[in-house]
Parts: structure tokens; C-alpha cells; sequence
């Protein structure tokens, strides 16, 4: 166990407060908060997930998905357990919400295994992804530093469900993050996710200022899926910085959802409302379609396409379009 950052006592009784997080749990002695990991002790919140690995691995940096942050880059990727949402459609609901094995991999130790080869592959950095990062906040702070040391990137996969003080002490140690916006509307976050819209919101508002940030929306049949919502969601994305990417991901039965999968038509219902506004958008989990590749938003010509998880550069000089020399804004080691 690790001590918790971000809590407070509350009364006299023992009692503790994590004020890691919106749901703001007070959580008694020897109980967990309602991510599961963490735990008050004789009116001390720790964390209980400190060095714990679930999952780790290589993996191209499209599939997190980041199309605009080290395009065709790898990067070594790790996830926890526990979640402080409870998403009826979650698709990593064994590590979120169960109990898997896991292995003990110190800070000091991941920042290794991030620098190392794989299968004649380099990593860019750390991923910190597969459950939610932002309930790993001590752990991730810690590795975090040591990898901006060793000249790693760091990137957060998260639901962006964090309170402001401690999102800003994280940030300067953030390179990117892919934020899921799981719907516009607090019903939807309410009923479907056990939490709320306007801190996700606030978070993209803060990071995307800090670090690179990208946006996934899962489009869920019947739920989330309106052409009024996604409009709503557009325009506020828009008013924020419509350079940031916004992935639709279409939706399959998953956890305890069995809502049919997201029609094709919707999905490119939601692009066309998007490209109004927005100058990156893609689909994701539809490779029915062209959804994947990054287009110029002046010209239209193909400037990077994506076959799967294989990236190519077809139409770009350096960082402009090579048909009309519009700039195309994503970030790599090109100058």
C-alpha cells in the first residue's frame, strides 16, 4: 500500500474524504472508496494499487487511439485495476471491476521496461491505459517523472473523471492525453456511467491548453447517439480548439449492455455533423468504412493513411499539406 495524495479527515469518528476524484467518497475505517482502491486505515487513505500491473505491452500509438501525437510511433502501455465510473458497456470491465492477477512493477522498473526493444521496436514513452489511470494517481505521478527524466512520453487513455487540483499537479508531466467524452448530456452520465459531465468537460478545458488532447466518444445505440447531442458535444469541442481530434467509436454488446451495435449510418451521420466544425474527425471500429485516415482540412487530399494499425505519410512536406501547404497540426520530431 502506498499513502493517498488528495484526502482529508471528516469528523471524529475515523472517517476519511478522497477528494481525488468528483464522486468525493467518504469512505469509513477499514472500507474502499467506489473505485475500489482505496482504502481507509486507522483514518489514513491509502492506495491500494500502488506497483500493481494488470496488463503491460507494446502497442502502436494509433490504438490508444492517438492519431496526431507520434503517428506510426509505439509505446509501451500499462493498466492497473479499479474505475471511478461504472459504465454499462465497459470493454475492460475484468481489470476495472474484478479481481485479475497482477504483478508488482516498481516505477523505477517501468520506466525500464518503457526504454527497452521489442521485437526490434522502440517506445515513444508510457501509456497509461486498459483501466483507469487516474485511480493509479500516485503511481502514475511517480513513474511520470522518472520517464520525463529519461526523455520518455507520457500519455494518459482516461475517462477524465479527476478534480482540478489534482489534475494540475499531474499535468506538467503529461504529454498527451485521449480524454473519453462519453456523452453529452448528465442523464446519460448519470444513468449509464454513475457520474457527471461538467468535470470531464473542465478537464479537456484545462489539459488541452497543457499537453496534446484528443477526444473518444462511444456512440451507443438509442443512449448517446442523437444528432442533437452530438451536435452539442461539436460545438462545445469546437469553442474549445477545433484542431483537437475527435474519434467516434462505434459501439458492440459488452458488460451488462446489449443494445444493438451502433448502425453504420449513425456513425457517419455523427462525422458529417462533426466535419462542420471540426477539423479532425474519425471513426473508429467501422473498418467497413474510411474512417481512419487524416485528410487536409482545406484541400481534402489525403496527407497520412491507416490501414489497420500500419501508419503511412502519403501527402505531407514536413508538417504542411504537400498538394495546398495548409498546416497540418499533429506532433512528432519533424521541426
Amino acid at each position: 500500500m502506498q499513502k493517498a495524495l488528495f484526502w482529508e479527515s471528516h469528523g471524529e469518528d475515523g472517517k476519511v474524504q478522497c477528494l481525488l476524484c468528483p464522486q468525493k467518497c467518504i469512505i469509513a475505517g477499514g472500507r474502499t472508496g467506489f473505485c475500489r482502491v482505496r482504502r481507509n486505515d486507522g483514518g489514513i487513505l491509502y492506495s491500494l494499487n500502488y506497483s500493481r500491473v494488470s496488463s503491460y505491452g507494446m502497442d502502436p500509438i494509433e490504438k490508444k487511439p492517438l492519431y496526431h501525437f507520434y503517428p506510426g510511433a509505439h509505446i509501451f502501455s500499462a493498466g492497473t485495476i479499479g474505475c471511478n465510473l461504472r459504465c454499462g458497456f465497459c470493454q475492460n470491465w475484468q481489470i476495472a471491476h474484478e479481481e485479475p492477477e497482477t504483478v508488482e512493477i516498481i516505477p523505477e522498473r517501468m520506466v525500464e521496461a518503457a526504454g527497452a526493444e521489442y521485437h526490434g521496436k522502440r517506445s515513444i514513452g508510457i501509456a497509461y491505459t486498459y483501466s483507469e489511470p487516474l485511480m493509479w494517481y500516485e503511481y502514475v505521478l511517480d513513474t511520470a517523472k522518472l520517464a520525463r527524466q529519461d526523455g520518455l512520453k507520457n500519455v494518459l487513455v482516461t475517462n477524465g473523471f479527476i478534480n482540478e487540483e489534482p489534475l494540475k499537479e499531474l499535468l506538467p508531466y503529461i504529454d498527451a492525453m485521449n480524454i473519453d467524452v462519453k456523452g453529452f448530456s448528465d442523464e446519460y452520465y448519470n444513468r449509464t456511467c454513475v457520474g457527471e459531465l461538467h468535470p470531464v468537460l473542465k478537464t479537456v478545458e484545462t489539459a488541452a491548453p497543457k499537453c496534446h488532447v484528443e477526444i473518444t466518444t462511444l456512440l451507443v445505440t438509442g443512449l448517446n447517439d442523437s444528432a442533437e447531442e452530438i451536435e452539442g458535444l461539436v460545438d462545445w469541442l469546437a469553442g474549445v480548439d477545433n484542431n483537437i481530434p475527435l474519434h467516434f467509436s462505434r459501439y458492440f454488446p459488452n458488460y451488462k449492455m446489449e443494445q444493438e451495435p451502433t448502425p453504420i449510418s449513425t456513425m457517419e451521420m455523427a462525422r458529417d455533423i462533426a466535419q462542420k466544425k471540426l477539423k479532425y474527425v474519425y471513426l473508429g471500429n467501422v473498418p467497413e468504412i474510411d474512417g481512419a485516415n487524416t485528410y487536409c482540412p482545406r484541400c481534402k487530399a489525403l496527407v497520412i493513411e491507416r490501414s489497420g494499425y500500419r501508419t503511412q505519410a502519403v501527402g505531407l512536406q514536413g508538417h504542411r499539406c504537400s498538394e495546398c501547404g495548409e498546416e497540418i497540426k499533429f506532433i512528432d520530431n519533424v521541426k
